[in-house]
């Protein structure tokens, strides 16, 4: 038996017992975690595709580590101008093990979980000085979606989900978003704001 389960952003074909290297989850070492965007099942043949996902079905796994692959070397050069650029980058991952694939489920339990995930509002990051629609768009795609999570980042953590994102916001300068979400997050708004006029994309004048 084995399914198609999408997990952070990527589709990966698991069984139960495989180990797979994913990126990094927001869950500590030893904890279970449950996938519940499958979207195809083989079971000893019977193959079923979701429209886009399987009603019911869910992949369950256990986080064994968090770690970063291996370095990346990203080198640009422009002919007859004295342009060079080499930049390093290593991206952070969690390996974790499936431990088992459920083909069905209640679907009151799904809709519960639905309606417990839209209650939990994503936050605008855009409020935040220097982050734009796309760099938005890349954050909440890597689960950054309020700003108690972004808070929680680190600069590396921030250019790293930039990064993977798109080559264009490779040069944002995320130095002071998190203590920027920080404020966000603890409804400090006017300190937020007199900051934010000291501040030029982020980056303090």
């Amino acid at each position: 038996m084995y399914a198609i389960v999408e997990i952070a952003g990527q589709q990966f074909k698991v069984s139960k017992d495989q180990k797979v290297f994913v990126h990094r989850l927001q869950n500590e070492e030893g904890q279970k975690v449950t996938f519940n965007n499958v979207l195809l099942l083989d079971n000893a043949g019977a193959i079923t595709v979701g429209a886009p996902a399987i009603s019911g079905a869910s992949v369950e796994a256990k986080v064994l580590k968090h770690l970063k692959g291996d370095k990346v070397v990203v080198f640009k050069k422009k002919r007859r101008k004295g342009f060079k650029v080499k930049n390093g980058h290593r991206q952070y991952l969690t390996e974790i093990v499936i431990e088992n694939i459920v083909a069905s489920g209640t679907v009151k339990a799904e809709k519960t979980e639905k309606k417990e995930a839209k209650s939990a509002k994503a936050d605008d990051l855009k409020k935040i000085e220097g982050i734009g629609p796309k760099a938005s768009e890349a954050l909440v795609a890597a689960g950054v979606d309020t700003f108690a999570k972004l808070a929680k980042k680190s600069v590396d953590e921030i250019k790293a989900i930039l990064t993977e994102a798109s080559s264009t916001l490779s040069h944002l300068d995320p130095q002071t978003w998190a203590a920027q979400a920080q404020l966000a997050a603890d409804g400090k708004w006017d300190e937020l704001k007199k900051w934010q006029d000291e501040l030029n994309g982020g980056v303090q004048k």
